[in-house]
């Protein structure tokens, strides 16, 4: 396997882990944090352990896609075949761990934002730390990608309800109850719970886990799973050449990302908590 800059690999008896390493950049995906992500994944396709768990380095797991090199700044004449390019490969690297041959493990903690929330669909299991918040972006400049993936687990309508509030977020505890995750568990057991499923998981013969993935697999997108992929990263790309769109992206421009956030933090945490008066 070669070296990798964005990542690591892991390689412990039950698992091989893939870290998002970039913990300064709180593990924004970069393009070649996700080019090396979908390398690593056919790589282990036949090598290391017989279960993949992915983790992020640093305070938490994933703050989604780098806006560092996109919307921030002045990319040149706006592209919408080469933005829904893009968007296209990102579904289909997140299709890599659900098509992947060996069960497919998140270990979340800290944050999980945007596309990562988005990324984390895409495995067999999660396994969410209690200090976890899994937020949908803070700027809306985007709709109609990452909330499609989540109504086969948590129903549309809550699926709705996360996604038309800027930067809503949910906690761990939530994210079980709503079927987002499988478990949540103490931020300091997260890895360790992680690694005794893994074990678990791995009496099992490496064909019968195969073919047991592969037969829910099936159900699911008997269901609609994979259909509800198709046509979201052209949904995606149109929005992004909205006028109102195009207006927050000057704006991103002119006063920087981090002030725009600010712009869009006003509201309560919870569309369901009223501000306080002041």
């Amino acid at each position: 396997m070669p070296p990798y800059e964005a990542i690591r690999i892991e390689h412990e008896k039950a698992l091989s882990w893939i870290v998002l390493d970039r913990p300064e950049a709180a593990n924004a995906l970069s393009p070649q944090l996700l080019d090396e992500f979908g390398h690593a994944l056919e790589t282990l396709k036949h090598e290391g352990g017989p279960v993949i768990a992915i983790r992020g380095e640093g305070r938490g797991f994933c703050s989604g896609i780098d806006l560092g090199g996109y919307g921030g700044g002045d990319n040149g004449p706006a592209d919408p075949m080469a933005d829904r390019d893009r968007l296209e490969a990102n579904v289909a690297r997140w299709l890599q761990m659900w098509d992947h041959p060996k069960p497919v493990i998140a270990a979340v903690h800290g944050y999980c934002m945007a596309a990562a929330a988005q990324m984390c669909v895409f495995t067999d299991i999660t396994v969410v730390a209690d200090n976890v918040k899994i937020g949908e972006p803070t700027i809306p400049i985007g709709g109609g990608f990452i909330a499609p993936a989540w109504v086969s687990l948590v129903g549309h309508k809550r699926a709705k309800e996360f996604a038309f509030v800027p930067g809503n977020w949910i906690d761990g505890p939530t994210a079980v109850q709503w079927g987002w995750a499988n478990h949540c568990v103490p931020a300091d057991d997260l890895i360790a719970c992680v690694r005794s499923l893994a074990q678990r998981i791995a009496l099992t013969p490496p064909e019968v886990l195969r073919l047991k993935k592969l037969s829910i697999n099936r159900a699911a997108e008997a269901q609609g799973f994979r259909q509800a992929l198709s046509g979201i990263a052209e949904i995606d790309a149109l929005l992004h050449l909205a006028p109102a769109v195009l207006e927050i992206r000057a704006r991103m421009k002119d006063k920087g990302l981090k002030a725009v956030i600010q712009e869009y933090k006003v509201a309560p945490t919870s569309p369901l908590v009223a501000p306080k008066e002041s």
